[in-house]
């Protein structure tokens, strides 16, 4: 791995994705991007050093939370060191000099088509899972797919020379992506003294009240719970760990919980201690040129 503690970046996608303008909006345009196919291959690169860093989706406002990417944190190979909000507008692209009438199949991403399901689903179109929008759309032009188009944003569309058939097709407008910035579990946290959110793993007793208890504690100390997500625990059925996410005005308040959840909790992990992200505008369209992959 390079000395340069942003010479590469895994994110899952390719050119024209999302993953690529929330990379560009967090890391800044210096550091080459490594596209992945999977989220797993994101978190593979980071804790194997080929990647410095990492960015990873982890929720949406529509399609809600991408359950395999908790459980990809709980292995405790990255942890979390800053979050992205990126807003998602998703539009209906093709190749030039089509209507809607001429459409048959609808390529996308499976979060993406779900975002956009009350506009899809008013019409008879086949619609194909993919893994990246943004490779989607780049197929339909380097395929040249007549009757196929692609769910993908706009920058999309100017990277590949795509007409937008349909804008803004996705079902609210308050469409939100968060996506996780990643680091190797391996390297030392450095003290962030403006943090002021963590991302936290633990199990409680199968007892009643245990994660109550837990949800008291958070209050008592004045944290803000943002986030409350159950997963199953392999191998025990009908059992479930937690990844909660929580607000503080004080590291010092974080540091009083953690002291205590240990009594009421099993397997604690501290996943990432980072700055909380804002609700982001729109960046630029990207040009070909400033948006590529490496």
């Amino acid at each position: 791995m390079s000395s340069n503690p942003l010479s590469a970046i895994a994110i899952q996608g390719y050119a024209g994705s999302f993953h690529e303008q929330a990379a560009r909006l967090h890391f800044g345009a210096a550091p080459a991007l490594q596209p992945c196919a999977t989220f797993q291959e994101v978190v593979q690169r980071v804790a194997d050093g080929r990647a410095s860093a990492g960015l990873m989706a982890i929720e949406n406002t529509l399609a809600g939370s991408i359950l395999p990417n908790y459980l990809l944190l709980q292995q405790g190979t990255v942890r979390v060191t800053g979050e992205i909000y990126l807003p998602i507008r998703q539009h209906l692209l093709a190749l030039p000099g089509q209507t809607l009438a001429d459409i048959k199949e609808v390529h996308s991403h499976p979060m993406a088509l779900r975002q956009c399901g009350p506009f899809l689903d008013q019409h008879s179109w086949r619609l194909v899972e993919t893994d990246d929008t943004g490779r989607s759309a780049q197929r339909v032009r380097d395929e040249l797919q007549w009757g196929v188009a692609a769910v993908a944003g706009e920058q999309a569309a100017h990277l590949f020379g795509l007409e937008l058939l349909a804008p803004d097709i996705h079902a609210d407008p308050g469409n939100y992506t968060r996506f996780l910035a990643l680091a190797p579990a391996s390297t030392e946290a450095p003290a962030l003294p403006q943090a002021d959110k963590a991302s936290l793993y633990f199990h409680t007793a199968h007892a009643p009240g245990t994660l109550a208890r837990v949800l008291t504690r958070i209050a008592g100390h004045g944290l803000n719970l943002t986030k409350l997500q159950s997963s199953p625990r392999p191998g025990q059925p009908w059992h479930y760990s937690f990844h909660i996410d929580v607000e503080f005005d004080n590291v010092y308040h974080l540091h009083e919980l953690l002291a205590e959840l240990p009594e009421l909790t099993e397997d604690l992990q501290v996943l990432g201690i980072y700055h909380r992200g804002e609700m982001n505008e729109l960046l630029p369209t990207p040009t070909e040129s400033t948006a590529a992959c490496y």
